[in-house]
């Protein structure tokens, strides 16, 4: 009996960019809408010779931005796994 071989091919390199692109975008956009995200910025208010002082302000990003991007990622990964008829 000749051997056969199989050729196994990981999923990832057969997956359409713009699925992949669409599975982050929900990924994130989920986060975004059920724990939040917030980040930190730093400004300078005031340098005087080598004095400066500086103001940390707490920001969050806006709930509808993660709906946004969730949104946009359904839509992608519905666009990119059809299939092209020609």
């Amino acid at each position: 009996m000749p051997l056969r071989f199989i050729r196994c091919e990981p999923y990832i390199g057969r997956m359409r960019p713009l699925s992949l692109v669409g599975l982050v975008l929900v990924a994130v956009g989920g986060f975004i809408l059920l724990r939040g995200l917030s980040f930190t910025s730093q400004k300078s208010v005031l340098k005087v010779g080598d004095f400066q002082a500086t103001v940390e302000e707490h920001r969050t990003v806006p709930p509808w931005i993660g709906g946004v991007l969730f949104a946009g990622g359904v839509v992608l990964l519905l666009g990119g796994g059809r299939r092209r008829r020609t």
